[in-house]
Order: C-alpha cells, then structure tokens, then sequence
C-alpha cells in the first residue's frame, strides 16, 4: 500500500527520536505514576479517540482490576463516530469500561452530563456505601498530549460550581504541545451528593480528588505505523519528525478515505460565491469593500479560508486520475496539493520549501482543531468477535 511508505518513513524519525522524548523528568514520572496506581480509588487511562489502541498506556497492559480502570476517549469531537462506536463495543468485549468525552468543551462533562454522574456512581459502588464524608482519589494517566489537564480542569471547575464552592479556582497546565505537564498535580472535585430523602441541604460529600500526571510514552516503540498516528496526533513533539512530513501523511490519509467527499457542494458554493461578487461590483464597490474589509486572507482558522482549503482539496482529489494505491501516483497528488494550498492558504510566492512549511504548517493546525474532517487512525483488531 503506497501510504506504508509514508507511515515507514515518518515512523523511524520518531523511533530515532525516542532518546529525546524519554528525559529524566518523563522516567521520573514514569515511576511515580506506578507507585500511585494502586493507591487510588479509580485510574482514568485518557486515549486519544483518533487512536483508541496506539494511545494506550503502556503501564497499564497489565493493570489485573478492571473495576478501578476506566477507559477515556478523549477528543471525541475530532474522531470519526461511527468507529468511534464499534471501539467502545470492542472494549466492553475486553472487558474494559469505556467513556468518551470532548474535555476541551465543558458542555461534555457538566454536572449533569453523564460522564459526571457516571464517575459519580463508579466511586459509589466501589465504596459500597450510600452517603459519607470519605475523601476518593481519581489518578488520569495517559501518553503525552490526550487532554489529561484540559480533563482535571473541567472536572474540578464544574464540580466545584455543582457544589457552590468558593475560592481561587486552581488550574491544570493545558498545552497543544506535548510534555507541559512535569509533576503530578492534585486538583479537588466536589460532587452533589443526596444522601436520603430526609435531607434537605445537598452537601459536597464525597470529596474526590483527581490527580493529574505527565503524559509518558515508552522508552522504544517498535512499531513505525503506531508511530506516525502518534506523531499525527501530537503526542510527539513536531520538530522531532518535521512538519512537512506529518502533512504529507495526513494528506496520504485524507487522499484515500471518503472524508473529502462531504465537501462536494463547496464548488457549488464558490460558483454562487463569485455570482454574488459580481453582482455586487456592478452595484457598487462600497459593499464588496466592507465584506472584505472584515475578512484577514492570512488567518487560515477563518470559515472562509477553511472553505477555500476544503474546495481546493476536493477539486484536487477528485480530478486526480491515477491510482491512489501506487506510491508514485499518491506522491504527485499530494505535491500537487502543496502548491494548490498555497493559494488557498494565501501564502505569498516564495521559495519552494519555505512556502511548504508554511503550507504544512496551517494544514496540521486545522486537521488537528477538527476543521479538515473527523478521522478514526486506527483500525479494529481483526480477531474482533
């Protein structure tokens, strides 16, 4: 298949860089983490929902108590659903409780939400008890970059509203670059808690404390194609791999799946786009004027240069007429989307290379903020039942 070429050569640069990423602080943590784990109540193994099976936590393989592990899929909003459905049937096959949330958009985990009252009623039963004022210790861990921080953070502030907690607000250390978080933190989340009928005055009991840990990959990874899903999706450090790279895989990924057809009407769109211009221009300039006035052609998150990413995409993909399967046909597509995307991305006429990093550089931030489609990486074990 022509994208294992792709997926080799990505996947040695992050082998060869291992050595980099396992520092002193991360084998620290690495045994700290491990020290803890049957101290708490409940481990919450934060996943990467574009790569349920490549982000898991390598000291967990062997974790015996399924009851005191939960399973997190994070990043809901960034995978494909419909996998995303067939991962959670397969861990409750494995016998694995599973979960997914987006911790980036409190909305997700309100109070009310089910993954609260779900939590909520895990530390229940675990404790066998109906009301207490017992204090119970959550741990996340997880490999670098999965949203372990943005996850303490929302759990601890709207915890803290349910129970109409006062007082600084204490925060976790949420990056998009991997390896920000160095100690393990403790961050306090109060629940609701309606001890019997006769209680009139909802009290914060239990307390629940969840503690936030480093991300930690193992110190060697030998699979290459496990690698570049863990470059794609951040968990490795960029500059260890190159950002071209990384956007010639995610346009490697993209080129063959179907992702690319929601985007048809889009060409439709600019006919009627270009109709309006013109209409405009022989009314008069002033309108046209202050349209464009509130757009800024540079910023690439912006709808209407998303839009004109997702269309030159599209036209490229879909005019292309050699067999994607072959390594040199998917080559020549995704230079040839290169050199498309910086018109779209408005990026000025500048030397080649300089101008595809840039090109490489916007492409990444929207796939990976969502804007470029919703992809599950890995694939189900073929031995699923």
């Amino acid at each position: 298949m022509a994208i294992a070429s792709l997926e080799k050569r990505l996947g040695s640069g992050v082998k060869r860089a291992a050595k980099t990423w396992f520092s002193p602080h991360m084998a620290a943590a690495s045994r700290a983490v491990s020290e803890r784990i049957p101290l708490v109540d409940l481990v919450l193994e934060i996943r990467d929902a574009r790569i349920p099976l490549s982000s898991e936590y390598d000291h967990l393989r062997n974790f015996s108590s399924s009851l005191k592990r939960i399973i997190v899929l994070n990043k809901m909003d960034l995978a494909n659903r419909s996998e995303i459905k067939e991962w959670m049937r397969y861990f409750e096959q494995q016998n694995c409780i599973s979960f997914g949330v987006n911790s980036h958009n409190t909305d997700n985990i309100k109070e009310e939400s089910l993954f609260l009252k779900f939590l909520r009623a895990r530390v229940k039963e675990l404790k066998k008890i109906d009301h207490s004022s017992y204090t119970a210790t959550i741990m996340l861990v997880g490999i670098p970059n999965v949203g372990k921080s943005a996850l303490a953070n929302s759990l601890h502030q709207i915890g803290r509203i349910g129970a109409a907690e006062k007082g600084k607000l204490k925060h976790a250390v949420v990056s998009p670059i991997p390896g920000e978080t160095k100690d393990i933190s403790s961050l306090k989340v109060c629940f609701r808690w309606l001890p019997s009928k006769l209680m009139k005055r909802i009290g914060s009991h239990p307390n629940v404390y969840v503690l936030d840990t480093p991300g930690i990959l193992p110190p060697d990874i030998l699979d290459v194609e496990m690698c570049s899903k863990l470059a794609l999706t951040g968990a490795v450090k960029d500059c260890l791999v190159g950002e071209k790279e990384l956007a010639q895989y995610f346009l490697a990924t993209l080129n063959l799946s179907d992702e690319y057809k929601k985007w048809e009407k889009l060409c439709t769109e600019e006919n009627e786009r270009s109709t309006t211009e013109h209409r405009l221009r022989f009314l008069g300039r002033s309108e046209l004027d202050a349209k464009r006035k509130r757009q800024y052609p540079t910023d690439h998150t912006q709808d209407f240069v998303v839009h004109d990413a997702r269309r030159t995409l599209f036209s490229t993909i879909s005019s292309f007429h050699g067999d994607l399967e072959k390594e040199k046909d998917l080559s020549r597509l995704i230079e040839t989307q290169f050199t498309a995307l910086q018109e779209a991305f408005r990026v000025a006429s500048e030397s080649g290379e300089d101008a595809d990093h840039k090109v490489a550089a916007k492409l990444l931030n929207l796939y990976r903020t969502g804007r470029l489609g919703h992809y599950t990486l890995d694939s189900l074990p073929r031995n699923i039942q």
